[in-house]
């Protein structure tokens, strides 16, 4: 079998094609020809450009980065024997993920038998590698990564985010999928819950967990205190919306010596508690003024407990807000007048502002509009009004984090039926959202999304050349565009050389 070997004569590199032979029990080396020279790591060959053919073109810069990103954190390693089939399909994820059947295809066009040392995929090593990564100690596994995270990046969290998402699945037949109030407001499809908490600067994951459709937010939140427990990070804050609140929750993470964020229901009990000071003269002068992003609130802060835990509860009200649910309630009676004045049904909601001859109700309707514009925070920790706010109502991180996940993670829909493919799934996805992660970490102080980058690098192919007389086979990386090199040079310099 032939081979290239690299020889050294007066400071230049020269490339020769040559085979080992046995000649009298010893191993002769036989020079077969010349292949070219490198220059500036570089290889040069010898024959014209008539002679040399394009034999592949394959998608390289996107996954490059990927696979440097997912060596940082060792993660190949962590994955044990079905690390190449796993990693292929969380860059998948990350790029153009379809389906299980699509992968070997998809493979194809790509260069991960080079970057991965993977000859090819099959649909059953990638079936063991869904049920291999189902067969992990999830929770060890997650805090074990993190606590590579927090080696190599320096972390200190002081503050995270928790938030529930759905997603639907095909089918159902899956134990878990169940019905449950579908956040995209579409009826009757299967669902099941997914937990989430990133740390609030960087917006690293920390852990993730798949619940049945008809758990209920807090609930979700109250089965993973134990396990954010034992990661034993220092005291922070600890930061989630309204429909995750219960006292319990509350009363968990103080005891776990941090601190509550939290959006609470202006629930009946709440209105009358803020009725005499939701008036504008209380509420509306300049020193109660708080811009968060393109927001302005004005808020007041009262002392409050919850469940013997004490915070502070702050009412925000937001003007904008206020015009816009109000106009768009209006809007709907408007559009039910005319329904009930043509005999026809309206929604269930716009029932309770009509008497029995379909006349609007004014009482009913000042009752809903007393409290639009207005949200209630409690917090147990003393913080200044502008960063209490900034902290809860600008949790861009962990929006984006779902975003990901269901747009270009495609989270959704779940096309998989046994509980422990689904689970295996959404693992994947919460994988790939760890790469988008550090991506984004390592873009932080350029112009450039973590998604727009993968895009811009999309263009960057690795080209298989062959010497059509020789046979010889080499490779070129096309010349890098100067948003690429951008790119590249941020997440690692080393990356301009690969």
């Amino acid at each position: 079998m032939t081979f290239i070997r690299r020889i050294k004569r007066k400071g230049r590199v020269y490339l020769a094609e040559v085979e080992n032979k046995w000649v009298k029990g010893k191993v002769v080396q036989r020079h077969i020809r010349y292949v070219g020279r490198e220059a500036d790591g570089k290889t040069l060959l010898a024959s014209s450009l008539s002679e040399v053919e394009v034999e592949q073109v394959k998608l390289y810069g996107p996954l490059l980065v990927l696979h440097h990103l997912a060596k940082m954190i060792h993660l190949p390693e962590q994955l044990g024997p079905y690390s190449q089939e796993i990693l292929s399909l969380v860059y998948a994820h990350c790029l153009d993920y379809r389906s299980l059947n699509h992968m070997p295809q998809w493979f194809e066009r790509t260069d991960l038998n080079f970057l991965l040392d993977l000859e090819s995929l099959t649909e059953k090593r990638l079936v063991g590698a869904l049920d291999y990564l189902e067969g992990l100690e999830g929770e060890i596994w997650q805090r074990d990564m993190f606590q590579t995270l927090c080696r190599h990046y320096h972390l200190r969290p002081s503050g995270v985010v928790y938030d529930v998402t759905n997603t639907y699945l095909y089918g159902h037949r899956c134990p878990l999928a169940k019905p449950g109030l579908d956040k995209d407001g579409i009826k009757g499809r299967p669902l099941i819950q997914v937990g989430l908490a990133v740390t609030q600067k960087e917006g690293f994951p920390l852990f993730h967990k798949v619940f049945d459709g008809n758990v209920h937010d807090s609930r979700t939140l109250r089965d993973l205190v134990t396990q954010f427990g034992n990661y034993q990070l220092a005291s922070g804050l600890f930061i989630y919306d309204r429909g995750i609140l219960s006292k319990r929750n509350i009363k968990d993470i103080k005891d776990l010596q941090w601190d509550t964020l939290c959006g609470v229901a202006l629930n009946p009990a709440l209105k009358k508690f803020w009725r005499p000071w939701a008036k504008p003269q209380r509420l509306l002068p300049f020193r109660n003024r708080v811009r968060v992003a393109s927001s302005v609130f004005y808020t007041l802060r009262r002392p409050f407990r919850m469940d013997g835990v004490r915070g502070k509860l702050a009412l925000c009200f937001n003007e904008q807000r206020q015009h816009a649910t109000r106009e768009s309630r209006r809007d709907e009676i408007v559009y039910a007048q005319k329904l009930l004045a043509r005999g026809q049904a309206i929604k269930t909601g716009l029932r309770p502002y009509f008497d029995a001859r379909g006349h609007l109700r004014q009482d009913e309707l000042a009752a809903a509009e007393e409290f639009d514009g207005y949200s209630c925070i409690f917090c147990t920790r003393s913080l200044p009004n502008q960063e209490m706010l900034s902290l809860y109502f600008d949790k861009d991180l962990i929006e984006k984090a779902f975003r990901s996940l269901k747009g270009i993670i495609q989270l959704r829909p779940v096309r998989h039926w046994l509980a422990e493919r689904v689970r295996a799934h959404v693992f994947l996805c919460y994988l790939a959202y760890l790469l988008l992660a550090l991506l984004r970490y390592h873009l932080r102080d350029t112009d450039f999304t973590a998604e727009r980058a993968l895009s811009e690098l999309s263009t960057m192919y690795k080209v298989y050349l062959r010497d059509a007389q020789h046979r010889f086979q080499l490779s070129r990386t096309v010349t890098l565009s100067k948003n690429q090199e951008l790119i590249l040079k941020a997440i690692d310099k080393s990356l301009l050389k690969a």
